[in-house]
């Protein structure tokens, strides 16, 4: 898959996040539950681990069961059962190895890579508990929105520190935007948070887009939803420091 094509997959799936966030409740839980699972599908074959198909299992309970026990999380902390979930997905990824029967080559970068894929699609969960806090649906929004333009301005192509300058500034002025037009939610604060999802998505592009698997599918899907999936938490701990 081309650069501007995984751009273009990236910004509709972070349009996705913000129409399911205006909604919120149900329709945000679902949202963020599909791209975890989707990013479970892609992750192994994205870092090229051995034992596919149980890392794809950890990965998958470990993302939707987090956005499950946040989506039943009734008061906040919405996150307090979050390390009980990533420390049972650590329990399963040993038992997947156990399963093995292929010599269980590569151990040590199995359970690693396992681990830190789902550390990744738990991330998915912020996106719910953004959602569940008192007027965090324009922190959704804004979130998403500043997402889906500094995903759009990465397939300009342009060079690596100019794009990632580019790139932060596009979304910080996405996030001043949302928060100039949206209720409940200061300039200053959208635009700082609009800012720290363009650092992020300036990095994972410098990270992982000279990857020769992200040619194939599956690992393609891995690399355009990985930006909107740990958004999710960066979106909740900036909301958290700069509006509450």
């Amino acid at each position: 898959m081309q650069l501007a094509t995984r751009a273009v997959v990236t910004a509709a799936l972070a349009a996705a996040v913000a129409v399911a966030g205006y909604f919120g409740g149900l329709p945000l839980t679902v949202t963020a539950a599909l791209l975890a699972l989707a990013f479970a599908l892609g992750w192994p074959s994205l870092v090229g681990l051995p034992f596919r198909a149980g890392s794809t299992v950890v990965v998958a309970v470990g993302g939707i069961g987090a956005v499950v026990v946040v989506h039943q999380t009734p008061e906040q902390p919405y996150l307090r059962f979050l390390p009980v979930v990533f420390a049972g997905a650590i329990l399963l990824s040993f038992v997947s190895e156990l399963v093995r029967r292929d010599g269980r080559a590569r151990l040590v970068e199995s359970v690693s890579g396992t681990v830190t894929g789902t550390l990744v699609a738990v991330a998915a969960a912020g996106w719910v508990a953004t959602g569940s806090t008192p007027e965090g649906e324009p922190l959704v929004v804004i979130g998403a929105l500043a997402l889906a333009v500094g995903s759009a301005v990465v397939a300009l192509h342009l060079a690596t520190w100019l794009g990632a300058v580019v790139t932060s500034l596009a979304a910080a002025a996405a996030g001043a935007l949302g928060g100039a037009i949206l209720p409940d939610i200061d300039v200053v604060p959208a635009l700082v948070l609009g800012l720290a999802v363009g650092v992020l998505v300036a990095t994972l592009h410098v990270l992982f887009d000279e990857l020769p698997s992200l040619a194939r599918p599956w690992p393609a899907l891995a690399a355009v939803t990985l930006p909107v999936t740990v958004t999710g938490t960066l979106v909740y701990v900036v909301g958290r420091v700069l509006v509450r």
